[in-house]
């Protein structure tokens, strides 16, 4: 994974949600407790009460292991199930910085590595008009139909992102 640092540290909520998703793919992890002491082991300083909330927010759910056991897993959420507007709102209000537009197509930028998760909220949300997402690594096209047009939506996506 990464490199051990001498002196257990605080990570940004977005990176250590990063770390535990990492985690919880490439072993079986059985517990909080499990996955505080994995952090731990990273040189990432998180309670219980902290990575209870990481695990909530990621979706991750319990689910049975050959041989019986139980560990967490985070399933891939089905594109025909659409995420709700408070999640799109709260997306949008971590990640975009900036939204503009040029006829039908809305141009929205992120922090370097976060488009995609901008575009998969988006992707979701069953918005009106959004006719699809390609997301690079900081920056996210959207093709806007032509009835609802992109300054219509970018106004919209503006406002969902508190700009």
């Amino acid at each position: 994974m990464t490199e051990r640092s001498s002196s257990p540290s605080k990570m940004g909520k977005t990176q250590r949600q990063y770390l535990v998703a990492k985690l919880i793919e490439s072993q079986p992890v059985a517990s909080q407790g499990a996955l505080v002491e994995l952090l731990a082991a990273e040189g990432v300083t998180a309670t219980q009460a902290t990575v209870s909330r990481d695990l909530e927010d990621l979706g991750a759910i319990k689910v049975r292991m050959p041989g019986g056991e139980t560990a967490y897993a985070i399933p891939a959420l089905p594109k025909q199930q659409q995420a709700p507007e408070d999640h799109l709102r709260r997306v949008f209000g971590d990640w975009v910085v900036e939204v503009t537009h040029s006829d039908n197509i809305v141009v929205i930028r992120t922090p370097p590595g976060s488009a995609h998760v901008v575009a998969s909220a988006l992707d979701r949300s069953g918005l009106r008009g959004v006719l699809g997402t390609v997301a690079g690594d900081d920056t996210i096209f959207i093709v806007v139909a032509s009835d609802v047009g992109g300054e219509v939506l970018a106004g919209r996506l503006a406002e969902l992102a508190g700009l």
